[in-house]
């Protein structure tokens, strides 16, 4: 059981702060269910944990999606849960086991999608391999925006497709936040990349580094894509746009959807039924695009982000050099989270909303 209590097992400052704001989800639905509360306990520090004074925190899909009930088989028991995957912020206290990084820099990173104690906080607690040194040259709010959807990216191209210099990369949905790093992460390696995208997001998908764009409300998008891939990251994963990705792939490639269904069954038979049920649809594809397509099984993925420390570091280093960058649209204070979770939801930002829980 996590000990609540200050401790000695700790260095840093973490003994004054009991309490601190959190937005907190209590149930499931719509905007109006999130509560600032101004009350919430820190929890103490396990020896690998680092306790980070939150400056900005983004606002992603997932945590709109959770905020609905997605996952509910795993958080149900638990509300109320804190929101946040994305923080940057000052660390204020490490545990003992921590050997890295220190109290008083300034470090940016994110949480695993099952924390249940998130960054819409005053104060985030994350593993000290979630966290990197924020770059100098990006303000809090800036970081915010990267380490989530970057990650997310990164696990699709480097960890699952493995990635090469002079590979042909597909990025369906390039104009979100996953596709724009995923754009800037193939660049970085090489790659030659095309990306799908709306009317709106053309330009910034092409500023990402993207060199083939189609729009893909476009009725001719198949006659558009004349490379054949040797990845496709399917951001959007509808039966058509996998179709489509599954399609454009060379002999060998990896076609990868965030759009996995193991959370959906889970939610809707409980884990462990929901989780049997989950695998075999996953073997089922994977045998029928093997069949269809040449695609060996191990080739089409759910993804889903991992902690990366690697990863997470490589993302920090593009970022400083000003390789990987992304765009924030707008910014709210903690207290308006459910504004600015319906901006994201509406999508009424031309970029990555961010909340900007204290000054920079």
């Amino acid at each position: 059981m996590r000990r609540w209590l200050a401790s000695p097992y700790c260095r840093g400052h973490s003994r004054s702060i009991s309490t601190c704001r959190a937005v907190v989800l209590p149930r499931f639905g719509g905007p109006e269910v999130l509560e600032l509360r101004k009350d919430v306990p820190v929890p103490h520090l396990e020896a690998e944990e680092v306790l980070v004074r939150t400056v900005a925190a983004g606002v992603n899909p997932l945590d709109i999606k959770m905020r609905e009930g997605y996952g509910r088989s795993l958080f149900q028991p638990l509300l109320p849960i804190v929101l946040g995957r994305d923080v940057s912020g000052e660390i204020v206290a490490i545990g003992n086991g921590v050997k890295r990084l220190h109290v008083g820099q300034h470090v940016f990173g994110a949480l695993h999608p099952t924390a249940v104690r998130g960054t819409y906080s005053d104060y985030a607690i994350l593993q000290e391999e979630q966290l990197a040194l924020k770059p100098k040259s990006l303000t809090h709010v800036e970081a915010a925006a990267i380490p989530f959807a970057a990650l997310t990216a990164w696990r699709a191209l480097w960890s699952t497709a493995r990635m090469k210099s002079g590979q042909k990369v597909l990025i369906m949905g390039g104009g979100g936040a996953v596709g724009l790093a995923a754009i800037q992460l193939a660049r970085a390696a090489g790659c030659s990349v095309a990306a799908t995208c709306g009317k709106r997001s053309c330009s910034r998908v092409g500023e990402a580094g993207a060199e083939l764009i189609v729009d893909y409300t476009s009725e001719n998008t198949r006659e558009q894509l004349t490379w054949r891939f040797d990845a496709v990251l399917d951001t959007i994963g509808v039966e058509t746009t996998e179709a489509l990705g599954v399609n454009v792939l060379k002999r060998g490639g990896h076609y990868m959807t965030l759009q996995g269904e193991a959370v959906k069954l889970a939610d809707k038979y409980g884990l462990i039924v929901g989780g049997g049920i989950a695998t075999a649809t996953l073997l089922r594809k994977r045998m029928q695009y093997t069949q269809s397509h040449g695609i060996a099984c191990a080739d089409y993925s759910w993804i889903i982000m991992r902690t990366d420390a690697e990863g997470l570091e490589q993302i920090a280093r593009l970022a400083k050099e000003g390789r990987l960058k992304i765009p924030v649209g707008e910014t709210f204070s903690l207290d308006e989270a459910a504004k600015a979770q319906t901006a994201r939801e509406n999508k009424d930002s031309q970029g990555k909303v961010v909340l900007q829980v204290q000054q920079e």
